[in-house]
């Protein structure tokens, strides 16, 4: 018996091994198989796929068609096959792309009323958040693989790839109507959230794309998701100095927030309450309407916002929503309550010490608050977040060390 690919190169089967022995087998011959494409030439991204593709071929055939003589030349004809297969497809999709994009700007080319039906389809559930980003990003708003690579900060090749498993998992199911909603805008708020990378702005990406499904739905808790963005992105040009550190809520320039964006973002929040039927990106659009109201941090209105997050914890019972609610209790009820409401949560929660590091600070225990922003900063998952917070516990111990009080700057509100 011969596992024969078609044509030059295929490799005679031997007979049949013990089952038992295959995975060892595999687990030998793949480095070696790797080894051999790399040294062909294949970058190692694109050899461990295609090596991984012929593994998971040889796991299929071998049990029934027999281990072949030579396991390894086995593995390195058909995965050298499926490298250049994968790159000639790359470079047919890199040729389609560019000859688009000189025919058709970037941006939305579907008409209003067909906005969700795309939208639901790139966002399917049996989609990772990260592939759903990518597949809207170059189904919905037109931007080439290159373009959403460097926004990732990943190789084209790694966005390429992520896009084509979206794809395959789409493949054979059914989009005769819109999908979920709720879906579409949990992977819109995610691209928001992601913010600014490199040339393509995935925070107005998302805001566009939102905006193309408010004007297709009638639905108020996309108009909420909505406002929830422009309350947020009115703030964006006092969020950082001019050297990249992150500057918290409570220390931003006011003067520097965009109102036009907060007057909008505040008329399309009224819009979406008037119609009663409250939802958890309402709920969070109200808490940034009442911190862009405040004409200072001290005269934010925290007995409000400390209603709205107990309306969004109802809403959207979230550990995470409960850490955030824990500040706002703090501002409200001081904080030691605050303290108190983190004692029933997970300190495993991303940003529990930089709240607790807070509150600690605002109950007068600067020696505590400066471990904890220490603790806060070694966890945190950018580099602005990790400056800022390493400056907060440098404050601290300065401030310890000269023995005077400390002003409260480390803020963990929304920035």
């Amino acid at each position: 018996m011969t596992a024969d690919h078609g044509g030059r190169g295929a490799v005679p089967d031997g007979p049949p091994g013990e089952p038992d022995a295959l995975p060892d087998v595999l687990r030998a011959a793949g480095p070696r198989a790797l080894a051999a494409l790399v040294r062909r030439g294949a970058g190692f991204a694109d050899a461990e796929d295609a090596v991984q593709e012929a593994l998971l071929e040889a796991a299929a055939r071998w049990p029934s068609d027999g281990v072949p003589r030579d396991p390894v030349a086995w593995l390195v004809t058909v995965s050298w096959r499926r490298f250049l297969d994968a790159r000639r497809a790359a470079e047919s999709r890199q040729r389609r792309e560019e000859r688009h994009d000189r025919l058709v700007p970037p941006g939305p080319t579907e008409q209003a009323d067909d906005t969700l039906l795309l939208l639901s389809r790139c966002c399917h559930p049996d989609l990772g958040a990260a592939a759903a980003v990518a597949l809207t990003l170059r189904a919905v708003a037109g931007l080439t693989t290159a373009q959403i690579a460097r926004a990732h900060l990943v190789p084209e090749a790694t966005m390429a790839q992520r896009i084509s498993r979206a794809k395959r998992t789409l493949r054979g199911a059914s989009f005769d109507r819109p999908g979920d909603v709720g879906s579409v805008l949990k992977v819109l708020y995610l691209m928001f959230s992601e913010g600014h990378a490199g040339e393509v702005d995935l925070a107005d990406e998302a805001v566009r794309l939102t905006r193309q499904l408010a004007a297709a739905t009638d639905d108020p808790e996309v108009d909420g998701l909505l406002a929830l963005m422009l309350l947020t992105h009115a703030r964006r040009a006092a969020r950082w100095t001019a050297d990249g550190a992150l500057v918290a809520l409570a220390d931003q320039d006011r003067s520097r927030w965009d109102t036009d964006l907060v007057a909008e973002g505040v008329a399309l929040l009224r819009g979406a309450l008037a119609r009663d039927r409250l939802g958890e990106y309402q709920a969070q659009a109200a808490i940034a309407a009442l911190h862009d109201d405040a004409a200072s941090a001290a005269e934010t209105d925290w007995p409000q916002v400390l209603e709205w997050y107990d309306e969004l914890l109802r809403l959207t019972p979230s550990p995470v929503v409960a850490l955030n609610r824990a500040v706002a209790v703090g501002e409200v009820e001081g904080p030691g309550a605050g303290l108190a409401v983190l004692d029933g949560l997970d300190a495993g929660l991303p940003r529990f010490d930089a709240v607790a590091a807070y509150l600690t600070e605002r109950a007068g225990d600067l020696p505590g608050a400066a471990r904890r922003y220490a603790r806060a900063a070694a966890a945190a998952t950018s580099v602005p977040e990790r400056d800022h917070l390493t400056v907060q516990a440098a404050r601290l111990r300065e401030s310890v060390r000269a023995g005077r009080p400390a002003d409260v700057e480390g803020s963990v509100g929304p920035a």
